[in-house]
């Protein structure tokens, strides 16, 4: 069976680096109301022209024969598993304070990222679910958009999800961006780790997509985010779409405290000042998130990546409450403080004009 592997971020052939691959899965479950959706039968043909092995299943919600021996396998196998359903759910979580809701077409992550709170809220379906009734989804986007009128509402398509990684086989980005540029009071905003923008780079998107790239130091790419598009592939995925007239933005997240960590984001804005060209550095906006965890995702994340050097020392932290009751632990307010005024400030030297949306 013919497969394609993503390649880690750091791994080279001789002395030139690989390009990360597109996402190819392992194998695909698809719900049987699926395949009555046009967009089913596109992802179904995609399936066979590949060569994957498909099964059914009864629900998206609920794989129970994943292959493997071990938790850490089963996990494994589960990233590399693409299950495509329909969308039940069309009441939209809040998305504070990247914006107003979360627009879901996705549920999943191909990527191996440590710190990720997918860890945990994803729990025991760490497989990559889409959803292939698209236009209820964008229906049930409209009336939001109708209620909140005159007000803009933003919608972020990356809660759950980095919806670049799966463009390929769905479309559905591409979908949403065209839909969204025809809306006066809409905004769509999505962060990815990966570089293959080219399909959405002759769309109409009448600026109202917020493409943002997360991006990070060195350290915490190469040790925390297996599975990823490399820095450099990223910035100049950042230039294209620049390029393509998109507002861009970069989140820098997770902001982690290593030793040497502010020889790492002084380097980090340094590269992305001398690589992204003239045209992407006018209006450029930061969103700035520190390492946070909690409790149940340290216990996840210890269990998966059993070898991972990421520090979640509960001792060594603040304990904030969040929503619904639920806390996680974030550094002392005194190391936050000089993590934000840091970063900030390299941000305004090479980048004056550019914004700070947030630090959370």
């Amino acid at each position: 069976m013919p497969t394609q592997k993503i390649v880690p971020a750091y791994a080279t052939t001789s002395s030139y680096p690989r390009a990360t691959l597109k996402f190819v899965p392992e194998l695909v479950y698809f719900e049987p109301d699926a395949l009555d959706y046009p967009k089913g039968k596109q992802i179904m043909d995609w399936v066979t022209a590949q060569g994957i092995e498909y099964q059914m299943t009864t629900s998206h919600n609920r794989i129970t024969n994943l292959p493997g021996e071990t938790d850490v396998e089963k996990y494994r196998i589960a990233k590399r598993t693409l299950v495509v359903g329909v969308r039940k759910t069309l009441h939209f979580d809040q998305s504070k304070p990247s914006a107003e809701y979360a627009i879901p077409i996705g549920t999943g992550c191909i990527g191996h990222c440590h710190y990720c709170y997918l860890q945990t809220t994803l729990g025991a379906k760490p497989y990559i679910r889409v959803y292939v009734n698209t236009d209820d989804v964008w229906n049930a986007a409209k009336r939001y958009i109708e209620e909140r009128k005159p007000e803009v509402t933003r919608f972020e398509a990356s809660c759950t999800s980095d919806p670049l990684s799966l463009e390929h086989i769905t479309g559905s980005l591409s979908d949403l961006i065209e839909r969204m540029g025809q809306e006066e009071f809409g905004r769509l905003r999505f962060v990815t780790k990966y570089h293959h923008v080219e399909p959405l780079l002759h769309l109409n998107h009448n600026r109202r997509t917020d493409v943002r790239f997360s991006v990070n130091a060195d350290y915490v790419i190469h040790q925390f985010e297996p599975g990823t598009s490399r820095f450099e592939e990223r910035i100049e995925a950042a230039g294209k779409v620049a390029r393509a007239g998109y507002p861009l933005g970069f989140i820098i997240a997770p902001i982690y405290w290593y030793e040497g960590w502010e020889d790492g984001y002084t380097t980090l804005i340094k590269r992305l000042a001398q690589s992204l060209p003239e045209e992407a550095k006018w209006d450029l906006t930061f969103e700035l998130i520190q390492h946070r965890f909690t409790k149940t995702a340290k216990s996840v994340i210890e269990k998966r990546y059993p070898k991972s050097k990421l520090e979640m020392k509960e001792e060594e932290r603040k304990y904030k409450w969040g929503r619904w009751g639920q806390g996680k632990y974030v550094y002392p307010d005194e190391k936050a403080g000089v993590l934000k005024s840091f970063i900030s400030e390299q941000i305004y030297e090479h980048f004056p004009t550019s914004r700070i949306l947030y630090f959370t």
